[in-house]
């Protein structure tokens, strides 16, 4: 089973997405997975894992949603308030009666305070992730937000922790960048419960669309280095991937970046990482 651990979908009569706006255009619109099921197909994934979009409820309930219309989902991150750690305590409670609700995930790039995820509400709220068993993914507008991570490490050592995008490394950047990112996710690679998904791998400077498979390529092969096979996993990111040239493009550079793997390293980046690191009880 190929698993796209990292997909999107939002509807906009259904949740507020305040990030999306016209300069975002043509996924500045509802985006149901209805429209990608014929590229999930052509490529040979038969599962995914849908990831929040918005620091809401609504966003959440829409996932679930979606999940309920189609087995194609296998797993969701959800939303819930983690700077308000017995408002998301009760909340995680009821989210994983359904099974499929795997992890939890905030929009950090998003918040004003580069360090909120290290105040002490926050930190409230990663202990009840770690309590509860669910995974946090972990997303950062830069690489340099992964100098967090050691400290969430430290003070959460049974916390499952996955870096959405490899920290989005610096593609297209000079070497002193590349140099720092992995400095950087090296560090964090060292606690051997952290995991990262080879997603959303577009260029970080100039159109999204500039990157090449050589350009992703040497980000890939340090992430393979760091972590290994066992603790990655491909994602298609899927609407935001519209920009960065489409789901095939996408998933026709993972199978040329995986496609020199021995068989079963193959196999864990494309979809026993996903299914071991969220548990999700139908992958397979």
């Amino acid at each position: 089973m190929i698993i796209d651990a990292h997909q999107h979908v939002w509807n906009l009569d259904r949740a507020d997405y305040p990030w999306l706006d016209a300069g975002l255009s043509p996924i500045d619109r509802t985006m149901e997975l209805d429209e990608v099921l014929p590229a999930m197909r052509r490529v040979g994934v038969t599962g995914t894992v849908l990831v929040q979009a918005a620091d809401n409820a609504e966003d959440t309930a829409n996932m679930i949603r979606v999940a309920d219309e189609h087995p194609e989902v296998l797993g969701i991150v959800a939303w819930v308030p983690l700077d308000r750690p017995h408002e998301a305590e009760r909340r995680l409670a009821e989210l994983r009666r359904d099974e499929r609700v795997v992890g939890v995930r905030t929009l950090l790039h998003a918040q004003p305070d580069p360090d909120w995820v290290t105040r002490p509400e926050v930190d409230a709220g990663l202990t009840v992730l770690e309590a509860a068993g669910a995974a946090f993914d972990y997303v950062t507008g830069g690489p340099a937000a992964l100098g967090h991570l050691p400290g969430i490490s430290e003070r959460h050592p049974g916390l499952r922790i996955v870096i959405d995008h490899l920290g989005k490394p610096p593609i297209g950047g000079t070497a002193e960048d590349r140099a720092e990112w992995r400095r950087l996710i090296a560090t964090a690679a060292e606690n051997p419960r952290m995991a990262a998904k080879v997603s959303g791998l577009y260029a970080s400077v100039g159109p999204l669309d500039s990157w090449t498979v050589a350009s992703v390529r040497p980000f890939v092969q340090d992430a393979l280095e760091l972590f290994g096979p066992e603790r990655l996993m491909v994602g298609g990111d899927w609407p935001i991937s519209v920009l960065a040239g489409g789901y095939d493009r996408t998933w026709e550079a993972l199978a040329l970046l995986t496609g020199d793997l021995a068989p079963a390293a193959r196999e864990q980046l494309l979809g026993a990482t996903a299914a071991a690191v969220y548990g999700l009880r139908r992958a397979g």
